[in-house]
C-alpha cells in the first residue's frame, strides 16, 4: 500500500481489522508531500516508482491508498504491474451512488482529484443520473498531516470547502482525499446531520479482501498479520503523525530513497 503521507493509514487500520491474517506494507511518500498540488506527469511518476518498490518487498497486490495518485495513474499502473493494483476511488463512487436519495453528490478532494474527473466519471459509471459536485480543498491535506488538524485553520478550510456542497444541496459527500476522514466530525457538523459521509477505508477494504478471496491469495485463520513501514521522508515525523492515524502503534519505520526526491 502507498500513499502521499500518511493519509492511506486510515485504510490500513480498516484493512488491518477487515483481514487480520495479512501481512502489509505501507510506503508513505512523505518526502514528496502533499500530492494534490503535483501535475499528472509528477503522479504517474511516483505511482511507478512506489508500486515497483513495493512489487520488489514481495507484494501480491497494491493498494493505491491516494485519491490524486489513483486519479492520476490508476489505469496505467493496473496495465504495467505484474501484479493486480486497486485504487481508491471506484469503491467510493458505488458506495456514494447506493447511498444517495437526492442523486446529488459532492466530492471533496485535492486539486489534481478534481481537475482529473475521475470521481464524475466514476459515479456516472454507476448512475449516469446522478448530479456531481466537485470542490477542491487547498492546503487542507497539508493542514491535517502537519500535526494541528483540529486548528482554527483548519476549521477555516473546512467551512469554505463544505459551503459550496450546503448550496448545493447534496444528500451525500464523498471525503476524496484519505487524509479527510480524521477531519470527519468537523466536516459532518459543517454539512449537517441530515449528508451523509463516505470514505475510502471500509469500501476499498472490503474490496482488498474480496479480490484475495476470488484469486484464492487469503492467509490461513493461524497466521497472524504483520505491517511493516517505509516512508521516503522523516522517519520520526513519520512514526508520530502515522500513530496518530492508525491507532495503532508504530515502532519502526524504515527510510528509502526515491530517484526524484
Amino acid at each position: 500500500m502507498f500513499d502521499s503521507g500518511v493519509g492511506g493509514l486510515t485504510v490500513l487500520h480498516a484493512l488491518l481489522v477487515r483481514l487480520p491474517h495479512e501481512d502489509v506494507v505501507y510506503l508513505g511518500d512523505t518526502g514528496r508531500f502533499p500530492y494534490g498540488p503535483r501535475t499528472r506527469e509528477e503522479l504517474i511518476a511516483y505511482g511507478r516508482e512506489l508500486t515497483g518498490i513495493l512489487v520488489a518487498q514481495g507484494a501480491k497486490l497494491i493498494v493505491v491508498a491516494c485519491n490524486s495518485a489513483t486519479a492520476a495513474a490508476l489505469p496505467l499502473l493496473q496495465r504495467e504491474s505484474p501484479v493486480p493494483v486497486l485504487g481508491v476511488i471506484t469503491p467510493e463512487a458505488r458506495a456514494a451512488v447506493r447511498a444517495t436519495r437526492l442523486r446529488r453528490v459532492g466530492v471533496l478532494a485535492t486539486e489534481a482529484t478534481v481537475s482529473s474527473g475521475r470521481y464524475v466519471e466514476a459515479i456516472h459509471a454507476v448512475d449516469a443520473g446522478v448530479e456531481v459536485i466537485q470542490v477542491a480543498c487547498p492546503g487542507l491535506a497539508e493542514a491535517i498531516q502537519g500535526g494541528e488538524p483540529y486548528s482554527e485553520r483548519t476549521l477555516a478550510l473546512a467551512r469554505t470547502a463544505t459551503e459550496p456542497l450546503r448550496e448545493a444541496g447534496v444528500d451525500v459527500v464523498v471525503l476524496g482525499c484519505t487524509h479527510y476522514p480524521l477531519i470527519r466530525h468537523m466536516l459532518q457538523r459543517e454539512l449537517g446531520p441530515d449528508v451523509q459521509t463516505i470514505a475510502a477505508a471500509e469500501e476499498l477494504a472490503e474490496e482488498i479482501a474480496e479480490t484475495l478471496a476470488r484469486k484464492g491469495w487469503q492467509r490461513g485463520d493461524d497466521h497472524r498479520g504483520a505491517y511493516r513501514f517505509l516512508a521516503t521522508g522523516d522517519v520520526e515525523a513519520f512514526r508520530i503523525e502515522g500513530t496518530r492515524f492508525l491507532q495503532l502503534p508504530i515502532d519502526d519505520v524504515e527510510q528509502v530513497a526515491v530517484a526524484s526526491l
